[in-house]
């Protein structure tokens, strides 16, 4: 079993590589102590439809890399404002500009450590 060191590590990876595919205002919350249901979130805003398409394809290659398994694949990303990549201990939340300052979800999960930033 991962420890949470690995764990963490590896959701800063991911992180790293959204970033890296020009994420805007990526962000990974550590949610250790706030949540139930899982330990971290990364964040990041999407400029455009074809670059959320993109992203989530090359996501995949990433966590293909890491041995980390999604729990739920999208089978076709159709202009998408949303895409919740859920990997069981972290969930990757790409976002249009509108939807994420409309749901603002680090002021929701203010408490949590940001592990991560760009």
């Amino acid at each position: 079993m991962e420890d949470m060191l690995d764990k963490k590590n590896k959701v800063i990876k991911v992180a790293e590589f959204i970033d890296e595919l020009k994420g805007i205002n990526t962000v990974a919350l550590d949610l250790t102590s706030y949540n139930g249901w899982t330990d971290y979130f990364i964040i990041t805003t999407v400029s455009s439809a074809t670059h959320l398409k993109g992203m989530y394809n090359n996501i995949q290659d990433i966590l293909n890399k890491l041995s980390i398994e999604p729990f739920f694949r999208h089978k076709k990303i159709d202009n998408e404002n949303w895409v919740l990549i859920d990997c069981g201990y972290f969930v990757i939340h790409l976002m249009d500009k509108e939807h994420r300052e409309f749901y603002d979800l680090e002021k929701l999960w203010f408490k949590g450590e940001v592990i991560f930033s760009r």
